[in-house]
């Protein structure tokens, strides 16, 4: 786990820079709520809205990012008041807090805005739990959101707003969707509900006064998870990170003893680390957050190792929580999960290899650049989809092996299309008339992998046969096909070559029972 933290590639610098800007942005935005003369849990409350604002808003453009920040104390203050006016009626309070737990992931549905909005949603009344607010002090929760949101805002799209540089990212969604209960989303909103009711439950049990931290353990874990494997997964790493932070904790907060300045500067390493971790690790993320929230427990003068270790317990009541639901309440099985998503992203990889081609043809409007940032989008999503199969806790031997077998080919896929990419933006490569039956075949590849069942012992139509199903503009003239070959014509073939080759091999363990033991030498 410590290895995958440091070594994780980190194209373009972004992890680095959002780590960096992320303490640049929330530093001043809890200064500047100190300064106005806010009390310390209502600098507490700036601070995560600071945070939240920064970490979860994930629009595609910059524009859409201000949008949704600015959309976020619409949301969060009526939920604040909300979380107020109930604290002194347990059973409406705990109704909310469920009724906002599911509807923060039913609106997931709407893409990243509407989970930015859920999740700050979840967390402004989760927050006002931790701080025990009250109606009186609102005006003052109020003003340290707006402040905060709007500090850590001018950094974001004022001072360093490096996303206006880049390519706006890609944002693979799962395919399909359906309505009612087929949607994900609308099934995962039931789980929460029924997997939150229980943490409460229990949680309340083992404390009166933190039975919250349950629930907040439960919800979270499913953020950024579809199936049920994803789900029990992520609750495993959570309840590590969570252990290995609270040592850490005891032996970071205590030796602090709630001191503002040193607490502080712990805070913002923390931060940074939540930033920098969270999306190659779980656990590491976890860990910062619960180091943090220890740091955070000693300034409020509450710290001592019970209150730590009722925080352990209460994280596995939520992980317990979560699992029950993904098992028994409408699952979502990663099978059909992970087909959705390799499916998905075989499509792009002949959507990728069609622009390359037609570029190469002599096409001014083909560009491949973007087709291959979504491939490595859709290639990420496949690899967090596949995670509970490759765990090395995975008893499922068999499924192991061809989900490898899988993420290994997949992997080719990408880099003969990163390299097919890479010779159709030299501009002096020429057209080969080869190309066009080429991309031809690594479209009749992807039809067959991705055809429903009863399509996939049927042989591809011969080319004439299928004219229309040709990517247009990888047609030739006749007289491309008397010109010379080119260097850069040979090394498309050759990246093309090798993409038929993986997409061949991708047939067997695709399309054969995912339990049936696979042939040792397809491994190698």
């Amino acid at each position: 786990m410590l290895k995958r933290m440091f070594v994780a590639p980190d194209p373009g610098r972004l992890r680095l820079r959002s780590a960096t800007r992320s303490v640049l942005g929330i530093g001043p935005a809890v200064a500047v709520c100190g300064l106005t003369g806010h009390s310390l849990p209502a600098v507490i409350t700036g601070g995560l809205a600071a945070l939240l604002a920064l970490f979860t808003v994930t629009d595609a453009t910059v524009r859409g990012q201000a949008v949704t920040t600015a959309l976020l104390p619409v949301v969060g203050l009526p939920v604040l008041a909300l979380a107020a006016v109930l604290h002194g009626e347990p059973l409406a309070r705990d109704l909310a807090f469920l009724a906002v737990a599911g509807a923060g992931v039913y609106a997931r549905r709407w893409g990243p805005r509407g989970h930015s909005l859920g999740v700050f949603a979840f967390m402004t009344y989760f927050v006002a739990q931790f701080l025990r607010s009250e109606p009186a002090q609102l005006p003052e929760l109020y003003s340290a959101v707006l402040l905060a949101v709007l500090t850590s805002s001018v950094v974001r799209f004022g001072l360093w707003c490096y996303e206006r540089r880049l390519p706006p990212p890609a944002v693979p969604g799962l395919p399909g969707g359906g309505t009612g209960l087929a949607r994900a989303t609308t099934r995962q909103a039931v789980q929460v509900a029924v997997a939150g009711a229980f943490a409460l439950a229990v949680g309340q049990l083992l404390s009166q006064e933190r039975w919250y931290w349950a629930v907040g353990a439960a919800w979270w874990i499913f953020v950024n998870t579809t199936s049920r494997g994803e789900t029990l997964v992520r609750g495993f790493r959570r309840v590590l990170g969570t252990v290995v932070g609270i040592v850490a904790g005891l032996a970071v907060a205590v030796p602090v003893h709630g001191s503002v300045a040193p607490t502080a500067a712990l805070v913002a390493v923390c931060v940074f680390g939540i930033f920098y971790t969270a999306a190659v690790s779980y656990s590491w993320m976890m860990f910062f957050v619960t180091v943090m929230v220890s740091l955070l427990y000693g300034l409020l003068g509450v710290l001592d190792p019970s209150l730590l270790a009722l925080r352990v317990a209460e994280t596995g009541v939520g992980a317990l929580g979560a699992a029950l639901a993904v098992l028994f309440v409408l699952p979502i099985t990663t099978h059909a999960v992970n087909d959705a998503w390799i499916q998905q992203a075989l499509r792009c990889v002949h959507r990728c290899t069609a622009e390359a081609a037609a570029r190469l043809a002599g096409s001014p409007t083909a560009d491949p650049a973007p087709r291959v940032a979504e491939l490595e989008a859709l290639l990420g999503r496949v690899r967090l989809s596949i995670a509970p199969l490759v765990h090395p806790l995975s008893p499922l031997r068999a499924r192991k092996a061809r989900a490898r077998q899988v993420l290994a080919l997949l992997d080719d896929c990408a880099r003969e299309v990163r390299g097919l990419a890479a010779v159709a933006a030299d501009p002096d490569a020429s057209h080969d008339a080869r190309l066009a039956a080429a991309c031809w075949r690594v479209e009749a590849a992807v039809q067959a992998l991705v055809a429903p069942t009863a399509d996939r012992t049927a042989a591809p139509a011969a080319p004439e046969a299928s004219a229309e199903r040709r990517p247009a503009r990888v047609v030739l003239p006749a007289s491309a096909a008397r010109a010379p070959h080119h260097p850069g014509a040979e090394a498309a073939l050759h990246h093309l070559h090798g993409l038929e080759r993986a997409l061949a091999d991708l047939a067997t363990p695709l399309h054969t029972s995912p339990r049936a033991p696979l042939n040792t030498a397809q491994l190698v």
